[in-house]
């Protein structure tokens, strides 16, 4: 009976406490920390084979480089990966394989990303970001993607978002003097899920697979053929000549992965990338995209490129709301109707058009 009592009374002093809310201007959201970061893990295919093996995994001391912890591979995978199902957190990060695609390794190793973890590149750099809405480039009387519209496009704004390097405002000097030495960009695409939901293709599928990878490649292609022909008149970026090799390596790479290769076919990868699939890829999106990447290489070789880095797909959350997309960068849509919460109170609906 005491235990009963003891029970009843603890149950009723928690009824009587102040409820909490997630809202994000509320108490329990002020009072705990990380509530407006990105959480990210950065694993390497040494860890992911210790996974595959259920090995043992050295923790190493980040100021220190020394062993703190050793824990169970898969142990620590599968905590990474039931929280990231609770709550989105953390993100991967697969440091070997975005080192294998560095165009400057010579100039430094690419330690992390910005917080929304688009922009991959070396320490104390920046980019400047805009992003094409891929429903304006569609022809729904035909049912094709514009690419010589799309292509023009593109070309504008590599020459727009170089522009930008010198015109930005930057938060220190040295951030300020490596952008100008590799002077990145980062050029990107929303509304690829309505793309497809429009011309009728799952988000799942092989041939949105191949769609995405025809369309990403003529994107990233062309902004590296219009990079080439700028250094042809202005120079490449300071940087290019101590990373000439790696940088047409990677572009090579690039060119592969449009023609679909075989795997022998790559310099220095070890995981291959999946090229794009003439079984499900339109034939014109095919072309288009090998005839990018070979005037890429091409100009490249010939004049450097103007620019370190051209593309990157971001998330465009709020970007994408001000260009009337449906689906932001890459991702398919989760509702047919939304609720968005706006930061002076209240939502509005969202509708997918």
């Amino acid at each position: 009976i005491h235990q009963v009592l003891a029970y009843y009374a603890q149950t009723k002093k928690a009824f009587s406490m102040p409820l909490y809310t997630t809202a994000w201007e509320s108490e329990a959201y002020n009072t705990v920390s990380g509530q407006s970061s990105n959480n990210s893990v950065r694993v390497t295919n040494e860890f992911m084979q210790a996974v595959i093996n259920n090995a043992q995994w050295d923790l190493i001391g980040r100021t220190t480089h020394a062993p703190m912890k050793t824990v169970n591979a898969r142990d620590l995978w599968n905590q990474i990966a039931e929280a990231a199902w609770l709550c989105a957190d953390p993100g991967l990060q697969f440091d070997t394989t975005i080192n294998e695609w560095h165009t400057c390794p010579a100039s430094g190793r690419i330690n992390a990303s910005n917080p929304c973890s688009e922009y991959m590149f070396l320490d104390d750099t920046a980019c400047n970001l805009a992003s094409l809405n891929l429903l304006k480039f569609y022809d729904e009387h035909d049912h094709i993607f514009k690419v010589d519209e799309f292509r023009h496009a593109v070309r504008i704004w590599t020459v727009v978002l170089e522009i930008s390097v010198l015109m930005a405002q930057f938060p220190s000097r040295r951030i300020a003097k490596l952008s100008y030495d590799f002077r990145t960009l980062g050029l990107g695409y929303a509304n690829l899920g309505a793309l497809l939901m429009v011309h009728g293709i799952p988000y799942d599928s092989p041939e949105a697979l191949a769609w995405t990878g025809a369309i990403s490649a003529i994107m990233t292609g062309e902004a590296y053929a219009t990079s080439a022909e700028m250094a042809g008149e202005l120079g490449a970026f300071p940087a290019f000549e101590a990373n000439r090799e790696d940088m047409l390596r990677v572009i090579r790479n690039h060119r592969r992965a449009a023609y679909n290769a075989m795997s022998a076919e790559y310099e220095n990868l070890t995981i291959k990338p999946m090229g794009i699939n003439p079984r499900y890829c339109p034939e014109y999106l095919l072309n288009t995209a090998r005839e990018v990447w070979d005037i890429a290489l091409q100009r490249g070789e010939n004049h450097g490129y103007r620019n370190a880095q051209v593309s990157v797909i971001a998330p465009t959350g709020t970007i994408g709301l001000l260009m009337d997309c449906d689906t932001t960068g890459i991702e398919p849509d989760f509702a047919v109707v939304k609720y968005k919460k706006l930061a002076g109170g209240g939502y509005f609906k969202i509708i997918n058009q």
